[in-house]
């Protein structure tokens, strides 16, 4: 399993499962003050202007894969996320493989 902006489009473009994980930026916010600290209306605009830059950007802009499997963590648990993304790779493995 890797993690990146851009693993399932440019790093491993034919893996097996992509999933892209999506929460709203404020909730992304809430996420980064109680790790870091901050306020949490400044990290939310960062993190929209990020985003916004990210996808406008002219070379190898940040875009969700037709074949990604969006999984919205906005109002998920760790483990919850964690638990659909194995039962989608399950769906996606041949049996008996690991």
């Amino acid at each position: 399993m890797l993690e990146g902006r851009d693993i399932g489009s440019v790093v491993f473009p034919d893996a097996t499962l992509k999933v892209y994980l999506v929460a709203t930026p404020m909730v992304r916010a809430q996420r980064r003050v109680a790790q870091h600290g901050g306020d949490v209306v400044e990290i939310a605009r960062a993190i929209a202007e990020r985003d916004e830059r990210d996808s406008t950007r002219s070379d190898s802009p940040l875009r969700q894969m037709p074949d990604a499997v969006v999984v919205d963590t906005s109002d998920r648990s760790v483990a919850e996320v964690i638990a659909e993304i194995r039962a989608l790779l399950a769906e996606r493995q041949p049996q008996g493989s690991t």
